[in-house]
């Protein structure tokens, strides 16, 4: 009885969807409150048009919220992960072999995201998910 009821995989997947995607939406949500401007200027310092800013409209609102009721997700995680090597890529290359003074690595909160989101895109939306565990994209 202990295993069947700790043993459960869809679980997992639906634990591993809520915070990866629930918590990359506030920074989403924080974007739309005060602005994503930054981002466009970024781009643009990195030689790239400044149009591509709204995607973060997808990367950090739509993207998370598929992943977190499961739908599309495993569409939505690549969205998620692509997002997360241009942040490293515009904003934390300076950061990629640090350390912080805690002894932490400096891009552990993006590292998470990324490795977070391929491993969604690899595992899949599981049974507790609108889309379910059957079809390709979930």
């Amino acid at each position: 009885m202990f295993d069947r009821a700790f043993n459960s995989n869809d679980i997992g997947k639906l634990l591993l969807r809520l915070s990866v995607g629930g918590l990359l939406l506030f920074h989403g949500i924080h974007k739309l409150q005060h602005g994503y401007a930054f981002v466009s200027r970024m781009l643009e310092k990195s030689s790239l048009p400044g149009y591509l800013s709204h995607g973060i409209i997808v990367g950090e609102i739509l993207a998370p919220l598929m992943i977190v009721f499961g739908f599309n997700t495993r569409a939505a995680a690549l969205i998620e992960a692509f997002v997360m090597v241009m942040a490293v890529y515009l904003v934390h290359m300076g950061d990629l072999y640090s350390i912080t003074e805690h002894g932490a690595y400096a891009l552990e909160l993006q590292a998470l995201y990324l490795f977070g989101s391929l491993s969604i895109f690899f595992l899949g939306a599981g049974r507790y998910s609108l889309g379910g565990s059957n079809g390709r994209w979930n």
